[in-house]
């Protein structure tokens, strides 16, 4: 478990009576470090507003929430540990938020059964449907990002006729992979290349000269973590290569930048979020500066799907008037709440998964130029 970065949280600081742990399963070091540090900013962020609002109010009792994070290291091993420390040491019913499909798989191997609310931004669609009813998804997968990001970017790239695809050798890079590439043929795209590369890897040229040989109109570094996306970039770019970018789990400029430099114009993202222009509130615009001191890097929607995580539970434990995890988990498809993003949401899925466990947030389409992140598209799912 680390620190609070940067916010302080008392539980009886609004009068509340009871605490509700919080479990956070993340990656705090590593190169997904950078998501997962924001996004246990952001759960506290929300523990905290809550608490200074008055608290959740449950059949007669106020309750807070606390935030407690450990973690995942991205993998399997660590995700099952993590697990083990949350649910049988630490007593939590509720997961605030999971990062890593591999880690969220070995969580929810214990969550379902012991009747534990799971919120997780897991893409593996594996994760879901009716057999999982404490299972809820807090930020967009594949399938409500890539088929409208894709679309986009072949249009506004109508001469791009084919593609290499690069994808980290894990369970996020294959779901990723296997959506992607589904709908890159789709467009008439053509595949020459789809490939995964070990987490941890430091040295990208050959991959990158690899990428380049093969001359793609478009690369697609699928799910890459900023600092990866950027290093290829630049040995991309030192190569000669000029084509169309895209990250699919790109999200933002800054971890990009460090490693990428100037090579990282034009990419393209579907999880980053633009908060320094007009159509940002203050509010997000006063989170998204916070988050950046603490982190180095602005929010994305990794992040704001723990913020948003915290007030959901809020709204089903007032719906159910309980805080039985059980309750809470029957309440969750029912209930609507004002998401981070300043809007209502509430959940879907039923076309997709089978059940509503897909909170309904916008699919936010970004693009780098002169080295900002600008919104290009948003768009909110219609289906049910």
């Amino acid at each position: 478990m680390i620190a609070a970065l940067g916010l302080g949280f008392g539980a009886g600081a609004a009068g509340a009576q009871e605490t509700i742990k919080l479990g956070l399963s993340i990656p705090l070091s590593g190169t997904g470090a950078i998501w997962g540090k924001g996004s246990e900013f952001m759960c506290k962020k929300a523990a905290q507003e809550i608490a200074q609002a008055g608290g959740v109010k449950v059949d007669g009792k106020t309750y807070n929430f606390e935030c407690i994070a450990y973690d995942n290291k991205y993998n399997a091993a660590e995700g099952t540990k993590v697990a083990q420390t949350l649910l049988n040491r630490e007593g939590v019913k509720f997961i605030g938020g999971s990062l890593g499909t591999a880690p969220v798989q070995a969580l929810q191997s214990l969550s379902e059964r012991q009747g534990v609310v799971l919120f997780t931004t897991a893409w593996g669609p594996s994760i879901k449907g009716p057999k999982f009813p404490l299972t809820f998804t807090q930020m967009n997968t594949p399938f409500e990002i890539l088929p409208p990001l894709i679309r986009f970017i072949h249009e506004a790239n109508p001469q791009a006729k084919s593609i290499v695809m690069l994808n980290p050798n894990d369970a996020t890079g294959r779901d990723t992979e296997g959506v992607a590439k589904k709908v890159w043929t789709e467009t008439g795209v053509k595949v020459l290349s789809s490939d995964f590369y070990e987490r941890g890897t430091t040295e990208f040229q050959p991959i990158a000269a690899r990428i380049a040989s093969l001359k793609p109109d478009i690369v697609d570094l699928g799910g890459m973590p900023p600092a990866d996306a950027g290093a290829v970039w630049k040995e991309l770019d030192v190569l000669g290569w000029k084509g169309v970018k895209v990250v699919e789990v790109g999200s933002g400029v800054d971890g990009m930048k460090a490693t990428g430099g100037n090579a990282i114009e034009g990419v393209y993202m579907g999880v980053a979020v633009s908060l320094d222009g007009d159509t940002a509130t203050p509010k997000q615009k006063a989170v998204n500066e916070e988050v950046r001191a603490a982190t180095g890097e602005s929010l994305n929607a990794i992040q704001i799907g723990f913020y948003d995580a915290v007030y959901a539970l809020k709204a089903a434990m007032e719906k159910a008037k309980s805080v039985d995890s059980k309750a809470v988990g029957a309440a969750m498809p029912e209930v609507t709440f004002t998401s981070f993003y300043g809007t209502p949401v509430d959940f879907y899925g039923l076309d997709t998964y089978g059940s509503r466990q897909q909170m309904r947030l916008p699919v936010i389409i970004t693009q780098v130029q002169d080295g900002k992140l600008v919104e290009k598209s948003r768009i909110v799912p219609a289906t049910k």
